[in-house]
């Protein structure tokens, strides 16, 4: 039976098979040139498996809200070398989330702690897992929006339900919203309940999450839960937002000096 490529295209897009439509022509050209039919076969099967498991990839990296894909082979390690280097690893493997453990990362302001929260979110995305990324006040802001439009029960269940809850910069802002301790001590349960994994980042010491939250109960059942089976890493060090700071700004004095260098070199050359 003989059928032409636009055809082959045609009846693939039929069958949905999208990566078999984008290398067919390729593995055309690769049977052609000798390949059996088992080979290119084979090829093509990979292909589509390929295809899925980057579309899945690209799905899951929207609906969790990280708008970035760090890794750790960005990261400096030299500028603070004082970091947890082998608990950040052990993080990134993923291996806390296979065993339904939680992570607390707390530490200065600018030490990397959301930079080590979004590569573990990274991560877990590229390993198949489900994964939820939230700045804290956009965690809280979410909440509350759904709670106002009737829609509490279904953030609740995102929130409870997915492999991995990060909310980042727990804190950041010294004013908690009104319900805080009580929406997070409600997540928390649920997760706590159903052994799915939560990492938090803080730079305020634990010990003084009672007074932000204006509610020391909840806040001993939330850290009590957090760190049954939790991993506690302290960030010390530099910031390293600082340091990219002065970086900037040396990069733009040395522009404006090679730039009034060269203006006064061609001032000469009109002399």
């Amino acid at each position: 039976m003989n059928m032409s490529l636009a055809e082959m295209e045609k009846h693939l897009k039929t069958l949905r098979l999208h990566g078999m439509i984008a290398t067919l022509e390729t593995r055309i050209v690769q049977a052609n040139q000798g390949a059996s039919f088992t080979e290119v076969f084979a090829c093509l099967i990979q292909d589509e498996l390929d295809y899925r498991k980057s579309r899945l990839t690209q799905t899951r990296l929207k609906a969790s809200g990280l708008t970035e894909q760090p890794t750790l082979t960005e990261f400096d390690w030299g500028f603070n070398p004082k970091l947890p280097k082998m608990d950040i690893y052990e993080l990134v493997s993923g291996k806390f989330i296979r065993e339904g453990h939680d992570a607390l990362l707390i530490g200065s302001p600018g030490t990397g702690k959301s930079m080590i929260a979004k590569t573990v979110a990274n991560a877990a995305i590229l390993a198949g897992y489900k994964v939820v990324y939230r700045e804290a006040h956009t965690f809280f802001e979410d909440l509350f929006e759904a709670t106002q439009l009737k829609r509490r029960k279904k953030i609740s269940k995102l929130f409870s339900e997915t492999d991995l809850l990060i909310i980042d910069d727990l804190f950041l802002r010294k004013k908690m919203p009104e319900q805080a301790a009580d929406d997070l001590l409600e997540i928390i349960l649920n997760r706590y309940s159903a052994k799915k994994s939560t990492l938090l980042t803080s730079n305020r010491l634990v010990e003084d999450w009672g007074k932000l939250l204006r509610d020391n109960t909840a806040s001993s059942a939330i850290l009590d839960r957090l760190l049954h089976h939790g991993h506690l890493l302290k960030f010390e060090g530099k910031s390293y937002r600082l340091k990219e700071a002065a970086s900037r700004i040396s990069q733009s004095k040395q522009k404006k000096q090679d730039e009034k260098g060269k203006n006064m070199d061609l001032s000469k050359e009109d002399l």
